[in-house]
């Protein structure tokens, strides 16, 4: 069995990439260009969006690092009431320098108590002199539309090699009596990019690098990327720890 992952979330291990990922991050972000347009039309116009992934939060990270968030709330950062009451700070300041919108990401379950609406309250109501707030739930248009050109080049790719993995695996393993058996670990993979390379990852080794109970791998490469978003928003408070981090990922 070779499994190519197809999913948007792009929450299975064994792969940096899952087939209908990069699709859904350019619809996100599409759609996150137009609320900018129509915030900056607005004047002083604050979006909440949620968006799809489960407990993965690599689509409100991507999709926030490429059309320049505010912030995105994920499920892997755990948040406070006070880091929430830090960003409504920063948009407050943001807003009355003269950038007159605002984009904020929250994963659809990055928290069972700070709901999409709960966000869109708070920075209503505590920067109600300053910015309008509204909420936009994307939904299921992020698992429709046309693939993209990365996620169309990926299925061939992965088919062939899982394909001819396939084909590998019946030549070595074929008995005398034309029947095919054995009980090496190759018998079960999961086939994907890992670092710019095909690997063929035997799904008992991926068990162990498995959160179960959340759907995720329990090491996510774009994790690393998280600080960028803040320092790209010019999130003052941890501008330079962030950068130092992002500094100490790059070198590790």
């Amino acid at each position: 069995m070779a499994l190519v992952a197809s999913t948007i979330s792009n929450n299975v291990p064994g792969t940096d990439f899952s087939l209908g990922c990069d699709t859904a991050l350019n619809v996100i972000t599409e759609t996150l260009d137009r609320l900018k347009q129509s915030a900056t039309g607005s004047r002083r116009r604050v979006f909440v969006v949620e968006t799809m992934g489960g407990f993965c939060g690599y689509l409100a990270t991507m999709s926030g690092l490429a059309a320049g968030a505010d912030a995105a709330y994920i499920f892997e950062e755990p948040f406070t009431i006070k880091d929430l009451e830090g960003d409504v700070q920063h948009m407050k300041a943001k807003i009355k320098d003269n950038i007159l919108r605002g984009i904020v990401l929250r994963n659809e379950k990055a928290n069972n108590n700070f709901t999409t609406t709960f966000i869109e309250h708070l920075f209503q109501e505590e920067g109600k002199d300053v910015y309008v707030c509204r909420q936009n739930v994307l939904g299921h248009v992020q698992q429709g539309g046309a693939p993209s050109p990365f996620d169309r080049n990926l299925g061939t790719k992965l088919a062939v090699k899982a394909a001819n993995f396939l084909i590998e695996q019946i030549e070595e393993n074929k008995k005398d009596n034309n029947t095919v058996y054995t009980k090496s670990e190759k018998s079960a993979v999961i086939v994907g990019i890992c670092k710019r390379e095909t690997k063929f990852t035997p799904v008992n080794y991926l068990q162990k690098a498995t959160d179960f109970k959340h759907r995720i791998p329990e090491k996510q490469w774009w994790m690393k990327l998280r600080p960028l978003l803040r320092i790209l928003a010019k999130h003052e408070s941890t501008y330079e720890a962030d950068c130092e981090e992002v500094f100490n990922n790059h070198m590790t």
